[in-house]
């Protein structure tokens, strides 16, 4: 093997090594921004259509709440969000259901919409403890014994 053939087979390992790009996941990202009127929400949906990767934008008006579904990364779509003038945050609620203590100082939140509460990462309001939880079940709707027990 010569030259010229090492020069054949180092073109051939190079050529057949392909440079992956990572994909980017389809994501939707929430935003809470303050919105008065239908222009604003008009102002704000055009803002957010024209971030790069956007398939749908979603302006909720009566939730303050505006939602973008594509391959778009968060940092991106707060930054057009803002790009409007108005007072926004990431969308900072989730289900009522899904934290242990919905009234807990750090969570209850009263502008919050029907239904919602901020979300913690405090491990002490997010989940219940084992006594809590043995107790929490022992009245719950699906436990049989719930009437003999009241």
């Amino acid at each position: 093997m010569g030259v010229s053939g090492t020069l054949e087979y180092l073109s051939e390992v190079l050529s057949n090594v392909k440079k992956s790009k990572k994909k980017k996941q389809i994501a939707t990202v929430s935003i809470k921004i303050r919105m008065d009127c239908e222009g604003c929400a008009r102002k704000v949906k055009n803002a957010l259509s024209k971030v790069k990767g956007a398939k749908s934008v979603d302006v909720d008006l009566k939730q303050q709440k505006a939602t973008v579904t594509g391959f778009v990364e968060p940092k991106k779509v707060l930054k057009a969000a803002k790009s409007t003038g108005k007072k926004c945050e990431i969308w900072p609620y989730v289900p009522y259901s899904m934290v242990a203590h919905p009234y807990a100082a750090g969570v209850y939140d009263k502008k919050a919409p029907p239904n919602f509460v901020r979300a913690t990462t405090d491990p002490s309001v997010a989940h219940l403890n084992p006594v809590e939880e043995q107790y929490s079940l022992m009245f719950s709707d699906e436990n049989p014994n719930a009437c003999n027990i009241m």
